[in-house]
């Protein structure tokens, strides 16, 4: 996983030299300079492309995980034509370098991303039905000066495109690199593609499923489930440099951590994953955690932090997310400790659990849900929207410090199978109706039934969901709650409305927050990038997000 920067002139032509902050830099030094804003993504090496004569700057910034000795980028056809700098992972490399080595006699790909510029040489924008994985990239065709920019499905991987004042497209993989420039900024939506000549661009959904826009009806299958996600999970394992796992102590880490460890003792039968936790002193996640640990046998680490230490990042966290979204806030500070410490460890890639609440119904406001179709409605919203909250908080954080992080629960054909599973199986509560027997069961029940037999203790396979920021220590979220509010006056909450008409703040928290994003990246385009994460309040439900306002949550169980 890496950064990624580009510049394509408006008209094709070459751009002159750019005053930025009182000093005059010329193509080449701008993209570098605003690239230079993203570089902690890719402490390994820079890389820059210049096609002085057509305007264009292509920036990559590298985390080495995969082809680390040939996969720097941007990678260059050979005829010297088309220009490719890309984000992410290419699960399925393997397969496609053996195909195009059928068709180029000898083709060894020089790591996962390279296969997407000698597809393109193949299928044209119809590449993109041929690769899996996550990922955001640009692509430049300097025959025909046309640009493909595409992101996937899910948005795990982050893209931000905007418009300088001489409508020039500039790219990046971080909102930081464009608001000093451009004056015009947005989100590269999940599963869309855009090609070709700048101010000609053509947009489609490269994405589309049934499930986004039907109520599914096909019943759960265990097996399949379980064999899905173990497929799932065997496919983000590969990498070429020392990797761990995040343990929770939640059932989804926890999931993931164990069927790791499972494939990696098919060949090597001591081996042991490093996982590791965060928490307060006391905090509910660590026991649960030691439990799985222990029964993993994996090398556990925990890091104890002091309230005080995360409060002290809250200016950075904002600036790393590039958001003021409550939740999103509150959970990231902790993994930002937590991500820390595992860089220091020489580790570079880590495997987490995001994404299975979102498309089994996780969130305990799903016990809420009124009917059928309106839980499905909400799986399908909450899909769409990750790339507004968890995969951010997920990429970003973990990539503040060069840490690449990946999540086996948003394989695509994994995705597809559990949103295709009708909602009577999967929703929370009462309504609950697996096997066509109706009966009140725990949020995520067919996951954890997948898993019954010898994957993890049942003290952790079926205990509640707690959210990452409640159970990394009850406390956490209080202190953040109080200092953040303390910042704020009365008089200043009252004008809330006027300072913000957008996404107006409604708590001193959320207020605070939205100060300290305008001072960072000024400008309403800028904060029109952010969608709050809220319950539904149309359910009955609090506004608060933390899992503890909902009235299912359990403080104490037996």
């Amino acid at each position: 996983m890496c950064g990624i920067f580009a510049i394509f002139s408006s008209d094709g032509e070459a751009i002159g030299a750019q005053t930025l902050e009182g000093s005059k830099h010329s193509l080449r030094e701008l993209a570098y300079r605003q690239s230079g804003r993203q570089r902690h993504r890719g402490p390994d090496s820079t890389g820059v492309v210049i096609v002085p004569e057509q305007g264009v700057a292509m920036v990559h910034e590298r985390l080495r995980i995969v082809g680390v000795e040939m996969g720097d980028q941007p990678f260059v056809s050979d005829d010297g034509n088309l220009v490719l700098v890309a984000n992410g992972e290419i699960y399925n490399y393997l397969e496609l370098s053996a195909q195009i080595a059928k068709r180029r006699h000898g083709y060894k790909p020089k790591s996962d991303c390279h296969v997407i510029l000698e597809l393109y040489k193949d299928y044209g924008v119809d590449l993109l039905q041929h690769i899996t994985g996550m990922f955001a990239f640009a692509l430049y065709d300097k025959r025909s000066k046309e640009v493909l920019l595409a992101r996937d499905p899910f948005g795990i991987i982050p893209m931000y495109v905007g418009e300088d004042d001489a409508g020039n497209l500039w790219v990046a993989s971080e909102l930081k690199c464009l608001t000093p420039c451009c004056s015009k900024v947005e989100t590269f939506t999940p599963g869309e593609a855009r090609f070709g000549r700048v101010g000609a661009l053509r947009r489609w959904q490269h994405f589309e499923q049934p499930w986004q826009q039907e109520l599914p009806s096909l019943p759960c299958d265990l097996s399949l489930l379980r064999t899905s996600l173990e497929s799932a999970v065997r496919t983000h394992l590969h990498c070429d440099v020392h990797f761990g796992a995040l343990l929770s102590g939640g059932v989804d880490s926890s999931l993931i951590a164990s069927i790791a460890t499972k494939i990696m003792r098919e060949t090597k039968p001591n081996y042991r994953l490093k996982t590791f936790s965060v928490g307060l002193r006391d905090a509910p996640d660590f026991e649960a955690a030691r439990q799985v640990a222990k029964y993993i046998d994996s090398e556990h680490t925990e890091l104890i932090f002091e309230i005080d230490e995360a409060l002290d990042g809250i200016r950075d966290i904002v600036y790393h997310l590039e958001t003021y979204d409550v939740t999103t806030v509150r959970c990231s500070l902790p993994m930002l400790l937590l991500t820390r410490f595992i860089k220091s460890t020489g580790i570079k890639m880590i495997l987490s659990g995001e994404g299975a609440d979102e498309i089994f119904g996780g969130y305990l406001y799903f016990h809420k849900a009124p009917n059928y179709e309106q839980f499905h409605q909400e799986l399908v919203k909450r899909v769409q929207q990750l790339h507004l909250s968890d995969c951010l908080r997920a990429n970003k954080v973990a990539m503040a410090k060069g840490v690449e992080l990946r999540v086996p629960f948003l394989d695509t054909s994994f995705v597809n199978y559990v949103m295709n599973i009708r909602p009577e199986d999967k929703i929370p509560g009462p309504l609950n109706a697996f096997k066509s027997e109706q009966k009140s069961r725990l949020e995520k029940f067919v996951l954890r039934a997948a898993f019954a037999d010898g994957y993890l203790p049942d003290s952790v396979l079926w205990r509640q969901k707690e959210q990452f920021s409640d159970g990394v220590g009850y406390d956490w979220i209080d202190s953040i709650r109080r200092v953040a509010t303390s910042h704020v006056t009365d008089e200043e909450f009252a004008q809330a409305s006027e300072r913000f008409p957008f996404n107006t703040p409604s708590t001193k928290e959320a207020f605070y927050y939205r100060c300290i994003f305008e001072q960072q990246f000024p400008g309403d385009s800028a904060a029109r990038t952010v969608v709050r994460w809220v319950p539904r309040l149309d359910w009955g439900c609090p506004e608060d997000p933390s899992g503890r306002a909902q009235a299912v949550h359990q403080i104490n169980k037996d």
